[in-house]
């Protein structure tokens, strides 16, 4: 059973779940309970990896207590892990939400198990599988194809999703997040001075358009909130996508039609299959959400010769040290000069 889920996928049903140690399964939901520093994201985080983990304990341990595994034992899992298909940093995520959770054990469970260590030490190396994937963002053509093969084929929502996330820079919890009042507002002007292809200052025209405030990544639990600025292709394939659509009464942009008629908000992993299944089948490359957000930064910077700050203010970086990772190359400048 373990062997077919390493090759399927890292979901846990509840009927697995289920099935593992009571005792397991109510410390883990203690642990995480008490985490209430970590963002609701981080939680899900937490949750999948202690799942995965304590159902190999439950195929390959017996289902033993947590308080009673062995070093010895968790590496075990450490080798288990490195046989899939994953990369080193999944693989770390996962050893140290183990960790996480034995410290929480030795801190809170002290008087109840005097005797517990945390197994998962610092000298226990993560398997190199060699798996990682190669970073090679969208050009602007690249994208141009994508639209047009979305338009083709009448992938309403899809060419809006993709224009919308590339415009905007946005991660995929913030692209669903989205509402369908945005259809309504009005286009931003001005009058900005970039520099063009020989590094000459000129004045250039910037239309674009401000999104409602939307929960964004933080390190806090509620995250922080801000605006995106994007661009008229992406309001007009949003116009479209809505005119589509047809009325209901879900106010979100990005929704799933359920079999009974309903219509909900999308949840990130349908970008996910999006973007695994028909991008990546039209392009021929690995295409996942991510992507976009750093192929637009790559795009500003290399291709339309805008400097690294106006990148650092659409993708709502606090430091341009960061907006240069995704590279593969003061409050009123904004961005405005990534829409002329």
């Amino acid at each position: 059973m373990s062997e077919e889920i390493a090759k399927r996928s890292d979901e846990i049903t509840d009927e697995m779940w289920s099935q593992v140690n009571k005792f397991n399964r109510d410390m883990v939901a203690d642990y995480l309970s008490n985490q209430t520093h970590l963002s609701p994201k981080s939680i899900i985080g937490y949750t999948s990896a202690l799942k995965i983990y304590f159902w190999w304990v439950h195929e390959n341990l017996k289902d033993k207590n947590c308080t009673e595994i062995k070093k010895k034992e968790f590496l075990r899992y450490l080798n288990w892990l490195a046989g899939r298909d994953m990369s080193s940093s999944a693989m770390k995520f996962k050893k140290s939400s183990v960790s996480a959770f034995n410290k929480f054990i030795e801190s809170y469970y002290e008087d109840d198990y005097p005797n517990f260590r945390n197994y998962v030490t610092s000298e226990m190396q993560i398997p190199q599988t060699g798996k990682v994937h190669e970073k090679r963002p969208l050009t602007p053509e690249q994208i141009k194809f994508l639209c047009n093969e979305l338009e083709k084929r009448e992938e309403w929502q899809k060419l809006a999703y993709v224009l919308f996330s590339y415009s905007t820079g946005c991660r995929r919890a913030e692209a669903r997040q989205l509402l369908k009042e945005i259809a309504n507002y009005e286009p931003i002007v001005k009058t900005v001075t970039v520099l063009d292809e020989n590094g000459k200052e000129i004045e250039a025209k910037s239309k674009s358009y401000k999104t409602h405030e939307i929960r964004c990544k933080g390190r806090s639990k509620v995250g922080k909130r801000r605006c995106f600025l994007f661009g008229q292709d992406a309001m007009d394939a949003i116009k479209k996508w809505l005119e589509v659509r047809g009325e209901d009464d879900c106010p979100y942009v990005f929704v799933i039609k359920q079999k009974n008629g309903t219509v909900r908000q999308v949840g990130e992993d349908t970008f996910n299959g999006w973007c695994q299944g028909l991008f990546t089948k039209i392009m021929n490359q690995r295409i996942h959400p991510h992507l976009l957000r750093s192929s637009r930064a790559t795009n500003l910077v290399v291709y339309d010769h805008r400097d690294l700050e106006t990148a650092q203010k659409l993708l709502g970086h606090e430091s341009s040290e960061t907006t240069k990772i995704y590279v593969v190359k003061d409050d009123e400048k904004d961005a405005f000069e990534a829409f002329i």
